[in-house]
């Protein structure tokens, strides 16, 4: 099968490509790279692939593609709050612009990167996929209705598959130091102090990376009667917890270290438990591999191997809002998070 991946360079794309070339796929990538430069090593594998908007997609750029699944977004309630109108317009937009031109072009199967964040706030139990969605910020608002919208372009022939992920966490060549647990290890281990700025007791359901890149794979072979217009938490009901357990769990993997509560924002109102049974039902073959402890350990030992210090922890290598207030600051952006005199849109993958 050959499979499209949009945002293949970022967090989450450089764990999922090797993973599907191992499972025999064809992948091409297409990516706006506004985070090259911050790798923690190199890809594993190179793909061929093209500097691409989402939002100037074309079906062309999906001739001769099978699946695309669809990773490119503003990733984070940070970058949510730096311009909720360009969330919507890249996160939202971009996504059924991207849809509409894979089913121009004979797309089968469209997997969208979508996330449990859309469930808000919840007090009465796991949420499964068929509770109401509640979302608190731009970007769970944008995941929100990118879903609507997807759903509305099911046909046959065109099968969209919603994959909400639990938050993420783990090892990549492009690490995110701005995600709960990688951010809870790199306090941990060039401070001495696992720093928790809220009272520590929101629920977050957590997921390693490649075991949602496992799952991917596992969405891409379904059949389609299985999967068409479906959506899916992605993780495992064992893995969730609250904000104090992970940093107990971080406490306990860095020696010498303790916990500090910076009490220097609001309580965060995101507090959510998720029912992850449907993924577990319908893919009884599908094991997801990681839990959170190991995770940290995982974490833990690349930290030490590439010697992470305080500065390169809070600089803006890891952490993406700080890398595009950068190529803000320096030009190579413009006030619409595009590259400056390009023809974006201009190359098809082949």
């Amino acid at each position: 099968m050959k499979v499209a991946v949009t945002g293949h360079h970022g967090f989450i794309g450089s764990v999922l490509v090797p993973v599907l070339l191992e499972e025999g796929h064809e992948v091409v990538g297409m990516d706006s790279f506004f985070y090259q430069g911050c790798d923690l090593r190199p890809d594993a594998v190179e793909i061929k692939s093209v500097a691409l908007d989402v939002r100037d997609v074309s079906p062309q750029d999906f001739e001769g593609v099978d699946a695309v699944v669809h990773l490119a977004a503003l990733s984070n309630d940070p970058l949510g709050a730096l311009s909720p109108e360009l969330t919507h317009e890249i996160n939202c937009e971009g996504t059924l612009r991207t849809a509409r031109s894979a089913r121009e072009a004979g797309v089968e199967r469209f997997i969208f990167s979508s996330s449990c964040s859309m469930y808000g706030a919840s007090s009465h139990g796991a949420v499964a996929e068929d509770a109401p969605l509640k979302p608190l910020t731009a970007y769970a608002e944008s995941k929100v209705r990118a879903e609507e919208g997807l759903r509305e372009l099911a046909v046959d022939g065109f099968s969209p598959v919603l994959m909400r992920n639990a938050t993420a966490y783990g090892v990549s060549p492009r690490l995110r130091l701005d995600l709960v647990v990688n951010n809870l290890a790199a306090w941990a281990l060039t401070t001495g102090k696992v720093r928790i700025l809220s009272d520590g007791t929101p629920w977050r359901p957590l997921v390693h990376i490649e075991d949602i890149a496992r799952a991917t794979a596992r969405f891409l072979e379904a059949p389609a009667e299985l999967v068409h217009g479906e959506a899916f938490n992605v993780g495992a009901d064992g893995e969730n917890y609250q904000v104090r357990d992970l940093a107990e769990l971080v406490e306990r993997a860095v020696d010498g270290c303790e916990i500090e509560y910076a009490g220097e924002s609001e309580p965060d109102a995101r507090s959510y438990r998720v029912d992850f049974g449907k993924l577990a039902r319908l893919f009884p073959d599908l094991e997801l591999q990681w839990t959170v402890e190991r995770g940290i350990e995982e974490l833990v030992r690349a930290y030490r191997q590439t010697e992470l210090d305080f500065d390169t922890f809070l600089g803006d290598r890891y952490i993406r809002l700080k890398r595009l207030e950068r190529l803000l600051e320096e030009g190579q952006l413009d006030d619409r998070l595009r590259r400056p005199a390009t023809d974006a849109g201009a190359h098809a993958v082949h």
